[in-house]
């Protein structure tokens, strides 16, 4: 696996193997790789020739009082568990490299309508911040194929807007959520639950799970199910973000006329915001 960090040297490699007629397809990261990164590698393994991975902490997504500086960066450790599944290239820029001119110039890419609301009320510039350094990554990577995970339903969303609204020619590629035996969605930031909290952060799937049999059993106040949950979550030791029965296409609060659903959810455990959700389909 080549690991690579200036432009012109990533550009020269996508460059010959483009002249090769390889296809080319592609994971962004933000290091600190567990296996649901390693299952966004497997897929975009099976769907092209060459793989890409890039490891960048994003400091435009990240807000006042945010973990930026504290977010865990494991290098060595990403590189191995990349190398052992034959990862290609590994792209890992520092901020300078991404933004030369500093944040308060930069040119910035805004999704509308999707990157509202949900995350977004309590992270008000993240879904910036991602639409902006992935449309970034994609031009100097210029994949035939991106890789996301299902977890982080919205920001999945907001890109594929994104490729749609500007032509993008790169297939998005959605890997679901891969989790722990109790159910807790695998995330970078349970590394920071102690035991005891990862036991009881199951609570939010759950919540989740009881939500998506409702709807299935033809359950339509919605508002009434989103308050339950909430309590769920609170009676449990939780802090409730938010819990959303929304459309799933557009990510607006579903209505009776709904079929088809994602049920977007955020909790506080300590100081740990844990995020997942559900999909729901009916006839």
């Amino acid at each position: 696996m080549k690991t690579l960090s200036e432009l012109s040297a990533l550009r020269e490699q996508i460059k010959q193997w483009k002249l090769n007629g390889l296809t080319v397809a592609f994971v962004p990261t933000m290091g600190n790789l567990h296996q649901g990164h390693f299952s966004l590698i497997e897929k975009a393994k099976s769907v092209a020739d060459k793989v890409v991975a890039s490891i960048f902490v994003n400091p435009m997504q990240f807000g006042i009082n945010e973990d930026l500086d504290n977010y865990p960066r494991t290098l060595e450790q990403d590189q191995q568990g990349l190398e052992a599944l034959d990862t290609d290239l590994l792209f890992t820029p520092t901020p300078d490299i991404i933004y030369p001119k500093g944040l308060d110039v930069q040119t910035f890419v805004e999704v509308p309508g999707v990157s509202q609301g949900h995350c977004a009320e309590s992270r008000p510039d993240h879904f910036r911040g991602v639409s902006t350094v992935v449309c970034k990554f994609f031009n100097l990577v210029q994949p035939d194929i991106a890789c996301f995970g299902e977890k982080d339903f919205q920001q999945l969303q907001v890109i594929r807007t994104m490729v749609e609204d500007l032509s993008m020619p790169i297939k998005i590629i959605a890997v679901s959520t891969k989790r722990e035996e109790s159910g807790l969605a695998k995330s970078s930031r349970n590394g920071y639950l102690t035991p005891d909290q990862k036991d009881l952060a199951k609570v939010l799937y759950a919540c989740l799970q009881e939500t998506q049999k409702a709807i299935t059993a033809g359950v339509q106040d919605y508002d009434k199910l989103m308050v339950s949950a909430k309590k769920s979550l609170s009676d449990a030791g939780l802090k409730p973000d938010y819990f959303n029965i929304c459309d799933k296409s557009t990510l607006q609060l579903a209505n009776p006329q709904c079929k088809s659903f994602v049920i977007l959810a955020a909790a506080f455990l300590g100081s740990v915001r844990l995020i997942d959700n559900i999909q729901v389909d009916i006839q």
